[in-house]
């Protein structure tokens, strides 16, 4: 079997759920299966690392997309055979006269649920472009139960080709020694006080005003020195957070990082009292994962997919409701006992989610693709 991968979005959305995915997904393709062959499509530095002896790397400009989508991808997959071409972004690029099979991975339907928590333009393009993928795909790969349901509910015909594939943590997202990560944090990020941790961006549907509010009812009961630190670069609400961060009088108890480098995340999850993930939507929830990984308790949503990858590994709370976010909050910081019993569960549940059985699983569908012509 001859299989191209759109790997572009490894650079192009790195740090993001769909970066983390195109690069996990092909780092252990390529590490389980010696068999088939793979083509790269690929965009920007660092493509030595998936050179393989059964792996071609084709470089493409981060320009002039429409070229390379309707012209190049199909013209070079027939010159090289292919029989498999996998857009892991959501079948964004999705050419329809291509001579080979088409797989896509969608995340979840995001533009289709909630539309105005993300930009116009990204809105338009995704709502045209949609059913077109649908329809023009031999599978559909998505990232849980819920976003299986979500797809057939709008797109009933896809029954029978919508197959479930799991997210998992990085190998990096491990328990380290929690007081070298401390003292880690302090000399670089100048975090010297027990501090609860969010990750993972500003849109409307992170909720992360809400984890703010419920921040402040808790500091006002709260009786022990405690920050919020919130990481990521501030981008769609993020510049309003600051503002009600500033009109709460919160300046001194909450830290806003801004960019973090992978490296140092696991360092911030395992220097944490507590992870808080309070989401509205989630088509899977990594950060909740990886913090779980990390052995860390986990407040976070029970709503979407959230519950379907924590299971018992966290505090599942209501996100609409900020005093059972609160409450959460202030019985785990209280109680030691259930404290330590959160940690031992998230890293039992954790261990069920592994990029290697995420790949053998989706090469388990390329071979589906192919012997159901």
């Amino acid at each position: 079997m001859r299989i191209a991968i759109d790997g572009r979005g490894i650079n192009w959305y790195h740090g993001t759920g769909i970066g983390t995915y195109t690069e996990s997904l092909v780092k252990n393709l390529l590490q389980i299966d010696k068999k088939n062959h793979y083509l790269l499509y690929w965009s920007g530095p660092d493509y030595d690392k998936y050179k393989r002896e059964n792996s071609t790397i084709h470089m493409c400009s981060k320009r002039y997309h429409r070229f390379f989508e309707e012209s190049y991808f199909p013209i070079t997959n027939d010159i090289n055979d292919i029989d498999i071409h996998h857009i892991p972004q959501n079948g964004i690029g999705l050419y329809k006269d291509m001579n080979c099979k088409k797989v896509v991975t969608i995340h979840d339907l995001i533009p289709y649920i909630m539309p105005e928590t993300v930009g116009k333009g990204y809105l338009a393009k995704f709502m045209e472009e949609m059913p077109k993928i649908i329809k023009e795909s031999s599978a559909i790969i998505t990232v849980s139960e819920h976003s299986k349901k979500d797809i057939l509910k709008f797109f009933p015909n896809a029954e029978g080709k919508v197959f479930v594939t799991y997210l998992a943590p990085k190998d990096i997202y491990k328990p380290l020694r929690r007081q070298s990560c401390i003292q880690y944090l302090k000399r670089k990020y100048s975090i010297d006080t027990p501090f609860l941790l969010y990750v993972g961006g500003f849109s409307s549907r992170k909720n992360v005003k809400g984890l703010i509010l419920s921040f402040y009812n808790l500091i006002k009961v709260f009786d022990k020195p405690l920050k919020l630190v919130v990481t990521g670069s501030l981008k769609d609400d993020g510049e309003n957070l600051l503002k009600l961060c500033h009109d709460l009088n919160l300046d001194d108890k909450i830290i806003f990082t801004g960019f973090i480098p992978e490296e140092d995340l696991p360092i911030f999850y395992n220097g944490c009292e507590i992870f808080i993930y309070p989401s509205l939507y989630e088509g899977f929830g990594l950060p909740p994962l990886e913090a779980m990984s990390c052995g860390i308790p986990v407040i976070t949503s029970n709503t979407t997919s959230i519950p379907e990858v924590v299971s018992d590994g966290g505090i599942l709370i209501d996100p609409f409701d900020e005093n059972s976010l609160t409450k959460s909050m202030i019985t785990l910081l209280t109680d030691e006992k259930l404290n330590v019993q959160l940690r031992f569960k998230a890293l039992n549940r954790a261990k069920n989610f592994s990029w290697l059985n995420t790949s053998f699983e989706t090469l388990n569908i390329y071979n589906w693709i192919l012997n159901n012509s």
